[in-house]
């Protein structure tokens, strides 16, 4: 008996096999505020969904609308750029379906810094001192424009008034170090990794001009959305599980202090590939906004629009509301429930 039952549980593991793994392939450019994506697939929240994501490391946003479009990415973490609106206008099938990062006050994504021996003689120690001058940033036309261009304008400048120069993240600090450029507009954790290690100073931060912007955000591309539904839905609710259980492990004032904070700390240190060995790296910030509930900032999109359009850099018509799918987000908040911080 023993050996017909063993005999039939061999046969019906045959006949049902495992269902494979759903695969989605999200294209990310390692920053700190990817770290929902991190906590995701650190903790299993992916596979628990029966996904296999692919965590695809791409130099900036811009450079994942391509691959997008080919199907060699399902998703992305980055801004509305204008390229995304001008690629929408050619045709790319892209939504923007949750809010990945914001900036409410207290809450910095990046942080214009200046080379520490430049601040520290007055030689560029205030934002006025730019006039002219070389600034780094991500890439033409990102989300990251619009913070720019609100800090420039506290000192009576535009961005015609510097010269831009477009470096992925991990570039800026050597440009800054050998003189290439005069400042530089990082995002995290490359803004606090300079300015502790004495290479920088910061000039100002984007939260104290431009609060609740929508820096970044969790865009899809709509044939997976059309094609595999449910694959788009449950890999969402992944994501925003990683978003709140970060937010579990902040204090009140936002900094990676909370009584969860050292496992997160530990998956931050480990994706984001900082090699530091000093536990207090990241409690030493507070990360720019991750959103629990991946509320999207559609204002901030109409004005970052509104700023590439003036720019010149919008090509015919565009609409962040043919952008915007917040379907996929609205029903997964339906099925956990806004979030509630854990204690």
């Amino acid at each position: 008996m023993k050996r017909i039952a063993a005999t039939l549980i061999a046969l019906s593991a045959l006949a049902s096999p495992a269902a494979a793994a759903d695969s989605v392939k999200i294209g990310y450019t390692r920053t700190a505020t990817d770290v929902a994506i991190y906590v995701a697939d650190k903790r299993g929240y992916f596979k628990a969904e029966g996904l296999d994501v692919a965590m695809i490391n791409v130099a900036s946003a811009s450079a994942m609308l391509v691959p997008m479009a080919s199907g060699d990415l399902d998703a992305m973490a980055g801004s509305a750029s204008a390229g995304l609106f001008n690629a929408a206008n050619r045709g790319l099938d892209i939504r923007l379906v949750a809010s990945k990062v914001t900036t409410p006050k207290g809450f910095a994504s990046q942080t214009l810094i200046a080379r520490k021996d430049n601040f520290d003689s007055g030689k560029f120690a205030k934002v006025a001192d730019l006039k002219g001058q070389k600034i780094a940033n991500g890439s033409v036309g990102t989300g990251a424009l619009g913070s720019l261009n609100r800090i420039l304008r506290t000192a009576g400048l535009t961005l015609n008034d510097v010269e831009l120069v477009n470096l992925a993240f991990p570039q800026m600090l050597p440009a800054l170090q050998n003189g290439a450029v005069a400042a530089t507009f990082p995002a995290e954790p490359y803004t606090t990794q300079a300015v502790r290690a004495g290479i920088a100073a910061p000039l100002m931060r984007d939260e104290e001009v431009y609060p609740g912007h929508e820096i970044a955000s969790f865009l899809y591309s709509g044939k997976m959305i059309r094609e595999r539904r449910e694959v788009a839905y449950k890999f969402l609710k992944a994501l925003i599980r990683g978003a709140r259980d970060h937010n579990d492990a902040l204090d009140d004032k936002g900094f990676l202090r909370g009584a969860k904070a050292d496992a997160v700390i530990a998956i931050l240190n480990e994706y984001t590939g900082v090699g530091t060995t000093d536990p207090d790296f990241f409690r030493s910030y507070a990360l720019a906004w991750c959103d629990p509930d991946g509320k999207i900032g559609v204002d901030s999109l109409r004005e970052d629009l509104a700023l590439f359009r003036e720019l010149g850099l919008i090509e015919g018509e565009a609409s962040v509301d043919k952008l915007v799918d917040d379907s996929l987000r609205q029903r997964v908040i339906a099925e956990l429930g806004a979030y509630v911080k854990a204690r």
